[in-house]
């Protein structure tokens, strides 16, 4: 089911508002004006006022929901996707050292800034492009928050994550170990 119909079925049940934005290449390539932006599931399977708070706070370049840290975790997820979405957090750890605990994740606050600069240098398409925008981030010395957030899975629609994404996220991940 594509974004807008999930959009359609959910907006009876409360007040939203759509902006479309037409580009089709990298997810954070549609950089809107402003001095932050947040990148979110568009299913409201995120709550956003997490991240701003995290920022202010800490001042940080970019701010990561986690839901491997703290007070963080996943509701509504089978076993499969669970052990799924562990395993590839485990073994970035394991061969990126990134410094944070949710690489998967796409739930994050960027300062604006900051996101042109990393869609530049990132390469990675799908699920490894959000591993490679932590881990350029790092390399590039900018500062990284997490903040533990509560994920519950889709109401409507379904993950889009099947063997080709698999596939291409250890791809991605064997290419940031060989040049990072």
């Amino acid at each position: 089911m594509s974004t807008l119909c999930v959009f359609d079925r959910i907006r009876c049940e409360r007040p939203l508002s759509l902006v479309i934005r037409r580009c089709f290449s990298a997810r954070a390539s549609c950089v809107p004006s402003g001095n932050f932006v947040i990148i979110m599931d568009a299913d409201l399977s995120h709550h956003v006022s997490t991240l701003p708070l995290k920022q202010k706070e800490g001042g940080y370049d970019l701010v990561s929901g986690t839901r491997y840290r703290g007070d963080g975790g996943v509701y509504g997820w089978d076993l499969r996707r669970k052990l799924i979405s562990r395993g590839a957090n485990f073994v970035t750890q394991v061969l990126l050292r990134p410094g944070a605990s949710d690489l998967t994740g796409s739930f994050r606050l960027y300062k604006k800034e900051v996101l042109e600069n990393l869609v530049e240098q990132c390469v990675s398409k799908g699920y490894a492009f959000q591993m490679e925008m932590i881990v350029r981030a790092r390399q590039l010395g900018y500062t990284v928050g997490e903040v533990p957030i509560s994920f519950v899975d889709r109401v409507y629609g379904e993950s889009k994550l099947g063997g080709n994404e698999i596939v291409s996220f250890l791809k991605g991940l064997l290419t940031l170990f060989a040049t990072t």
